[in-house]
């Protein structure tokens, strides 16, 4: 079979930059160590409930940081805790979240926020809630079988 000479050079071109495209992805998945973008801390997902600030999660006014409120969910199988809070309007909260057993959604509906959470990682979001009114935490992250009940609610109050 005859292949024209600029169909040799395409073939060999897109060969060629495939290969470079894995190369570079093997070396920086695997030796570079990269780990997911929540990987900034890492707690063991069996001990959740015993380290800090997982061991009480809820909502806590703070003072001398960039923030107002620092809120502390965590999510397990089919449930988050707490269930409900409420914060005033035009609070800058960090939500500091995590999981003990499989990966979790963390999607406030109406708003930007919106988290995948994975056994052992913590994820944080800063945001400012600026807008009264309830509104749906749902996991969007398929856990197993309860999963359509797994909510949560955020209550935003003047």
């Amino acid at each position: 079979m005859h292949m024209h000479r600029y169909e040799k050079w395409w073939l060999t071109l897109g060969t060629g930059a495939l290969i470079l495209f894995l190369l570079i992805l093997g070396v920086s998945a695997f030796h570079q160590g990269h780990k997911p973008p929540s990987a900034k801390a890492y707690i063991d997902p069996e001990r959740v409930d015993a380290t800090a600030p997982f061991d009480q999660p809820g909502l806590k006014e703070v003072s001398g940081k960039d923030w107002d409120y620092e809120l502390v969910i965590v999510a397990s199988a089919f449930h988050y805790e707490p269930a409900e809070f409420t914060v005033p309007k035009g609070s800058k909260v960090k939500i500091m979240a995590t999981t003990k057993d499989v990966i979790h959604g963390f999607e406030v509906a109406g708003t930007n926020i919106n988290m995948m959470l994975e056994p052992g990682y913590i994820n944080e979001y800063v945001t400012t809630l600026d807008q009264t009114g309830e509104f749906l935490i749902v996991c969007n992250e398929y856990c197993g079988a309860g999963h359509h009940t797994m909510k949560s609610m955020l209550k935003v109050v003047d």
